[in-house]
C-alpha cells in the first residue's frame, strides 16, 4: 500500500485484492475509513464481472440496497431514475451497475440520471464506472478499480482518467482468478492427498501474481511432489464451476471455497503455474510460508516479487524479466 498523509493527497494506493468474501467486504470497510469523505458525491467503481466489486460496494456502504443483487432480485423500478420530488424523503445513496442497466436504459439517459441526482446533493455509486464517464461534466470524487490489485485513487484535472484504471484492473483480473484457482487446487491436493486437515493453514495471503499458504508450524511436505500433482490437475482441463456461495466444484469435486465467483473456468486456463522451492520463515508474522506462483513472469529476486506497478507489465506477451530485460 502506498500511504497518504491527508485525502487531499491521494494519488494512488494499491491493495492486493482478497479472494475470500469476509476479507473483500473487510477492506472495502477500510477503504471507506480511510479515502471516503462525507462531501464525495459521485463514487465510481471499475472492475469486471466476477471481480467482487460488489462485495467491496457493501463493505464501504453497509445497508446500501444494490441493484443488482447476485441472487437474482433486481430492484425495479431503478430508484435512481425515480427520484422522488420531495427530496427531504428520497435516500441520501443510490446504487447503479451501469452495464446491467444498459439492456433496459440508453446509456445517455443513465448519464442524465446520475448527473442529476448527484446535482440535487445525492450520492451515487457507479460500478462499471467507466463506460459512462465520457457523458458526465465532471469526473468521480473517488474511483476504486479490481483487478488483481485493488487501486483506490481521487482524480482531478490531471488524472487518471477512468478507462486508465479500467485497463489496468480488466488486464490483471485473469492473474488473479488463476491463482486464486491454483490456491484451491494446491488446498484440495494438500487434504485430500497428503492428509493436511483444512484448519491446518493459519490464513491465506496474497503476492504478486500468486498466493501464499501461512502455517504456524513448518510445514512438512515435499513441494515438488505437490507441485508436480497440482500440475497434473491443470493439465486435466478440469471444469471450474460456482456451487453456492461457499462452495465451487473442481471436475466432480466440491471444495470449500469463500470466493466461488473468482476463478477460471478450466484449469487449463491457469498458466505456468509453480511453487517456490523453498518453505519461507516469516520472522514478523513468525510464521511459514508456502507460495505459489502463475504467469510466465519470472523474477531473479525473492524480494521483488511485491515491487510497486502501477500498470500490468508486458513481459508475459514479451517474455521478459520483470524489469524488461
Amino acid at each position: 500500500m502506498i500511504f497518504n498523509l491527508t485525502q487531499d493527497q491521494l494519488r494512488y494506493s494499491v491493495y492486493f485484492a482478497p479472494r475470500g468474501e469476509q476479507r473483500l467486504l473487510n477492506l472495502g470497510y477500510q477503504i471507506s475509513q480511510m479515502y471516503l469523505s462525507a462531501k464525495d458525491l459521485l463514487i465510481g467503481i471499475i472492475g469486471s464481472p466476477g471481480s467482487g466489486k460488489s462485495l467491496l460496494v457493501k463493505g464501504m456502504f453497509p445497508g446500501l440496497e444494490l441493484t443488482n443483487d447476485d441472487n437474482g432480485v433486481n430492484v425495479r423500478p431503478l430508484p435512481l431514475l425515480d427520484i422522488s420530488g420531495n427530496l427531504f424523503f428520497s435516500p441520501h445513496t443510490y446504487h447503479v451497475d451501469v452495464r446491467f442497466e444498459q439492456a433496459f436504459t440508453q446509456l445517455g439517459d443513465l448519464a442524465a440520471a446520475i448527473q442529476r441526482a448527484v446535482d440535487l446533493g445525492k450520492r451515487v455509486v457507479v460500478e462499471h464506472f467507466e463506460l459512462v464517464a465520457p457523458l458526465l461534466k465532471q469526473s468521480a470524487d473517488l474511483i476504486v478499480g479490481i483487478g488483481e490489485e485493488v487501486i483506490v485513487t481521487r482524480p482531478n484535472v490531471f488524472g487518471p482518467l477512468p478507462q486508465d484504471i479500467a485497463d489496468i484492473v480488466h488486464i490483471s483480473i485473469r492473474y488473479r482468478k488463476m491463482a486464486h484457482t491454483a490456491e484451491d487446487l494446491s488446498t484440495m491436493v494438500l487434504i485430500n492427498e497428503f492428509g493436511f486437515e483444512s484448519n491446518t493453514f493459519y490464513k491465506h495471503g496474497d503476492v504478486h501474481h500468486g498466493f501464499v499458504l501461512q502455517f504456524m508450524e513448518p510445514p512438512r511436505f515435499d513441494l515438488e511432489k505437490v507441485e508436480k500433482r497440482v500440475r497434473e490437475l491443470i493439465r486435466q482441463n478440469l471444469e471450474v464451476s460456482f456451487v453456492d456461495d461457499e462452495h465451487i466444484k473442481i471436475g466432480e469435486t466440491l471444495f470449500r471455497c469463500t470466493g466461488p465467483r473468482i476463478h477460471v473456468a478450466n484449469t487449463s486456463e491457469i498458466e505456468g503455474f509453480r511453487l517456490l522451492d523453498e518453505i519461507q520463515y516469516d520472522r514478523q508474522s513468525d510464521l511459514y510460508f508456502v507460495t505459489g506462483l502463475v504467469g510466465k513472469e519470472r523474477f531473479e529476486r525473492l524480494d521483488d516479487l511485491n515491487s510497486i506497478r502501477l500498470a500490468p507489465t508486458d513481459s508475459d506477451n514479451q517474455g521478459q524479466g520483470p524489469n524488461g530485460h
